[in-house]
């Protein structure tokens, strides 16, 4: 419980400067970061000739609910900030980051005259002062003094803020406007059924009556549009809307309605058995068997009995008959994945069966019609073992009477967010954790990063992120690559600190002076930089040298030079690779 009364507050009596640090400025990309999220430096003016407009189009109500619900967003987004800072978790310091944040984005200077709230109990009470709130100025400036109170963002903001602090509805009227005349504005917040007036201000924080309807036009829109253009629709496992990936897609979509042999193309995690399902869905084969079978995957001894069947007895452990996979999937689709790695004699049997139509089980004499559906599939270049020997050019050429090559994720990068927060919204349920998305810095590294196991990768790199984000949160970059190899760097667009392309923190421009003014030696700097590269990799100089943007034998020159000196890192050793790399520079 916490209380305090007869004593006010300001934001400025508080200590904001880790607020301020985690706030930088790209000049080279142009884009202002506070923490990981994305901010906008906006003139005010600007804003609130947007403000204005949306007041004589929409009208004051409908506005002040819009630009309330604006302001609601803005507060929960700034407690996820707030949660992130050391020592947050549930004191007063963690309910005075909303008005810091709120004094930090220019918006108003708060005042704290009475705060009061117990979290086990649920009750709540602040009384606060708004100077120099942006909103009222302006409103007051195209509108006069105004009959009501006009500091509508900032209350949907406060409301929000507090909400989220409490864990349950917490509603801001704002008594005292200055855009009413008064010489400041003022705020009491309490729980939502404390107010006998609830319902006519929680209106506000509803989405307006006409976005509905409209919403409800484009729901029937859409309906109609599926039931019209039933084929054009992409299957829900098939994710993307990128050109590649449509291309990819239509000749999936014209093969689906015949009965052709399709060869697919593409890397590794690139979703190859994604569209051999969806051409099998999609087929007149839809409600027979499919079966897929990795041919990379299974003995070369093995692999005849797996695709044609075995009689007993044929070799020894064979202790009863059973059928291959062909005989599993007759009048359905077998689904042949890295159709490279198959032997030889294997390749042999399979032209057989596609130009017969028939199989006989290993040890066995009797021949058997199938009606198989054949979709194969491969990551290497067929072409080229056919030109090696490694694969037969008649099975070639009958596999490749239909060609789809699916694009890797690094060619798709519209498709990356859509994937993205589809698997969030599995793996979210599955993990039981509501995840709010993605901070914009962890968004921005996964359109970067390159991809090499594509979709599989995506996918269980997302997995990872909901595990470790705290529910209720947003992924962010580390929870995503923590313990992987990739860990992030320049290849992700990332500077050598990680960073997005921002400015210096303070304790960079601490460590500048400490130099020039003397108190720190040049090697003494190197030194405490190498050291918390090291650190920070964990004792791995690789990793420490790709953060520090150097190679692994310069780093492990620098650490030689500085060895045997006051300097030297402490706790850092060279091995003897490490001596003879350093010993070549």
């Amino acid at each position: 419980m916490y209380k305090q009364s007869g004593k006010t507050r300001t934001v400025s009596d508080t200590n904001t400067g880790d607020l301020r640090a985690r706030l930088r400025f790209c000049a080279e990309t142009g884009q202002i970061w506070l923490h990981e999220h994305r901010m906008l430096l906006v003139h005010a003016e600007a804003q609130a000739s947007l403000r204005r407009e949306l007041i004589d189009t929409l009208g004051m109500d409908r506005a002040r609910g819009l630009l309330t619900r604006m302001g609601y967003a803005a507060g929960m987004r700034d407690f996820e900030l707030a949660r992130t800072r050391p020592g947050s978790d549930g004191d007063v310091e963690a309910f005075m980051a909303g008005p810091e944040l709120h004094m930090l984005e220019g918006i108003a200077r708060s005042t704290i005259i009475s705060l009061e709230y117990d979290r086990n109990a649920g009750s709540f009470y602040a009384d606060i002062i708004w100077e120099y709130s942006w909103e009222s100025e302006w409103h007051r400036h195209y509108y006069g003094n105004y009959s009501e109170p006009v500091c509508w963002s900032q209350v949907g903001y406060a409301c929000a803020y507090a909400s989220a602090f409490m864990g349950h509805p917490i509603l801001y009227k704002e008594v005292e406007c200055s855009g009413m005349g008064e010489s400041h504005c003022r705020i009491i917040g309490k729980p939502l059924e404390e107010w006998d007036d609830a319902s006519e201000y929680s209106r506000f924080f509803v989405k307006e009556s006409i976005a509905e309807q409209l919403i409800d036009l484009q729901t029937q829109v859409v309906q109609l549009r599926s039931a019209i253009g039933e084929k054009e629709k992409i299957p829900s496992d098939i994710i993307g809307n990128s050109p590649a990936f449509r291309a990819a897609y239509d000749l999936c979509q014209q093969a689906a309605a015949t009965q052709i042999t399709v060869l697919l193309l593409g890397e590794t995690g690139s979703g190859k058995e994604v569209f051999a399902r969806a051409l099998h869905n999609r087929g007149a084969r839809r409600n027979e068997s499919f079966i897929a079978i990795n041919c990379a995957a299974i003995p070369q001894d093995l692999v005849e009995s797996e695709l044609f069947g075995v009689e007993k007895g044929a070799y020894t452990g064979a202790l009863t008959a059973r059928p291959g996979r062909f005989e599993r999937a007759h009048e359905g689709t077998l689904f042949l994945d890295e159709i490279g790695d198959l032997p030889l004699s294997a390749q042999a049997k399979l032209l057989r069966v596609l130009q017969e139509g028939e199989i006989e089980r290993l040890g066995d004499d009797k021949v058997r019609k199938i009606d198989v559906r054949l979709v194969a599939a491969t990551n290497v270049d067929l072409k080229q073992m056919v030109k090696e020997g490694k694969f037969r050019s008649d099975l070639y050429y009958r596999l490749n009477a239909f060609q789809i090559e699916i694009p890797p994720l690094r060619k798709r990068k519209e498709d990356i967010p859509i994937i993205a927060n589809r698997y969030l919204e599995k793996y979210s349920a599955v993990h039981g954790k509501k995840i709010n998305g993605f901070t914009d810095k962890a968004m921005r590294a996964l359109l970067a990063y390159p991809w090499p196991g594509n979709i599989r990768e995506l996918m269980n790199m997302v997995e990872r992120g909901v595990i470790l984000a705290p529910n209720g949160s947003r992924i962010e970059l580390e929870q995503m690559f923590s313990g992987s190899a990739d860990s992030p760097g320049p290849e992700f667009g990332l500077n050598s600190n990680g960073s997005l392309g921002m400015n210096q923190t303070e304790s960079e421009t601490n460590l500048q002076d400490e130099v020039l003014n003397g108190s720190m030696t040049l090697d003494q700097a190197e030194a405490a930089l190498i050291e918390a590269a090291v650190k920070k990799a964990n004792g791995n100089l690789s990793a420490a040298a790709r953060v520090l943007g150097v190679t692994r034998p310069q780093l492990a020159y620098r650490l030689k030079r500085l060895n045997g000196t006051e300097s030297q890192p402490s706790g850092v050793t060279l091995s003897s690779s490490d001596e003879l790399a350093a010993g070549n520079l």
